[in-house]
């Protein structure tokens, strides 16, 4: 029986639940909203995307050349080219003070891949099961937690701890539901860093919870400018059961090279086939590349990390001279995460999400909302961020603009 031409359905079936409340990366949509009011010719200083500016190192950039002059165009297995697993092993073991074995590696199309993973790994959809996650945090963390069918328990960062959290506060959180912590450090949005004390006490809380995993963000780890950096991965009975994430985006500046890395002895084989059922593989060619930006010369990321530390000083001198704002110096990663509680009072916003809009369509400044990043964090007021991989000359306009603005508009 033929349907009639006019009864023919013009919408499309519906979507899952799951697809529907799927969340997203709000620096991605800013940047959006920049790229659109730059084709309109609008002139836009732009500090939302979170990725250095600077280009692949030429070694690295050669290493890619080379391999596809080489012929090495076609699958590798899942868990990544055994070259490169032996580099990330040597490498996140040595910073780290661990024997971690190329066996216990997997390489991903970024590390980003491996939140899903090792939420869909270590709980059970619909069974209420619990993952506790930072906020502010990064918006994938959240996403996943919802998108996988478990439970998500935000653990508050707070600016008076430095934008650590409270370890009492973990403690209460993990109930008999708990399967995972996520812990990210240099942390994104705030540049926080949580120092060996405040490991050596999770740690100690953890010992008592055996049936939680942790999964430990530590794609910053080189974007450390104060100390030595200390992996929780490191402290007795921790290294089992962490997921100890890395990667070359922040590095090497790779970030469309696509390659992260983590290390964990019984989640890699699962990993492994998560990696068979999505992607096959990551790239080969840029797994090589990834290969001799761990092994090759490391000048230019030392160079890198230099020029980040130098802007962040600029950036948040330059912020506390902001009528409204005031600015924490970051520890680590490349963001600045300053309190602009009184600049929104000051100019009438109701809030940083509308301050970001105003900036972005008045002043010419493209920033990220609190929001952004999950809910705000009770008590601790109104926050934007900038990352400030970006120039100086960048840095130096992008925040007189905002000055300008809070001048121009104070009530």
């Amino acid at each position: 029986m033929n349907t009639p031409r006019d009864h023919i359905p013009r919408t499309a079936p519906p979507i899952s639940h799951r697809g529907d409340s799927l969340g997203t990366e709000n620096a991605f949509v800013v940047l959006a909203e920049v790229n659109a009011l730059q084709r309109q010719g609008r002139d836009i200083v732009s500090f939302c995307i979170g990725q250095p500016d600077f280009p692949t190192p030429a070694n690295v950039q050669d290493a890619a050349i080379a391999a596809i002059r080489g012929g090495k165009h076609g699958y590798t297995p899942s868990a990544g080219i055994d070259e490169l697993r032996a580099a990330a092993a040597r490498d996140m073991g040595s910073r780290r003070g661990l024997d971690i074995a190329a066996e216990d590696v997997v390489v991903g199309a970024g590390a980003k891949p491996f939140i899903a993973y090792t939420i869909a790994s270590v709980t059970d959809y619909g069974a209420g099961e619990e993952v506790i996650y930072p906020v502010p945090g990064f918006p994938i963390y959240e996403s996943q937690i919802v998108a996988n069918g478990a439970v998500p328990v935000p653990i508050h960062l707070r600016e008076a701890r430095d934008f650590a959290f409270d370890p009492h506060e973990l403690e209460a959180k993990i109930t008999e539901k708990t399967r995972l912590l996520i812990l990210n450090s240099p942390q994104n949005p705030t540049g926080g860093v949580l120092q060996r004390a405040d490991l050596e006490a999770i740690a100690e809380i953890l010992l008592q919870h055996p049936h939680v995993w942790v999964y430990a963000d530590e794609i910053y780890s080189r974007l450390l400018y104060d100390g030595e950096f200390s992996s929780l991965a490191s402290l007795p009975g921790m290294l089992e059961r962490t997921v100890i994430s890395d990667g070359a985006s922040k590095t090497w500046a790779m970030t469309g090279w696509r390659i992260g890395y983590i290390a964990n002895r019984a989640l890699a084989p699962v990993f492994t086939r998560w990696i068979t059922n999505t992607d096959s593989c990551a790239s080969q060619v840029s797994q090589w590349a990834a290969l001799e930006a761990i092994e090759g010369p490391q000048e230019s990321a030392a160079a890198m990390r230099t020029s980040f530390l130098e802007r962040r000083d600029l950036v948040v001198g330059l912020l506390n001279a902001v009528p409204g704002v005031s600015c924490k110096t970051p520890g680590g990663a490349f963001y600045a995460w300053p309190n602009v509680t009184e600049a929104c009072k000051l100019t009438g916003c109701a809030d940083s999400e509308e301050l970001r809009k105003r900036l972005l369509n008045e002043a010419g400044v493209a920033v990220l909302a609190d929001i952004h990043f999950g809910r705000r964090v009770p008590g601790d007021g109104q926050h934007i961020r900038l990352s400030y991989a970006a120039s100086t000359d960048a840095i130096r306009c992008g925040v007189e603009r905002i000055a300008e603005f809070v001048r121009r508009n104070q009530r």
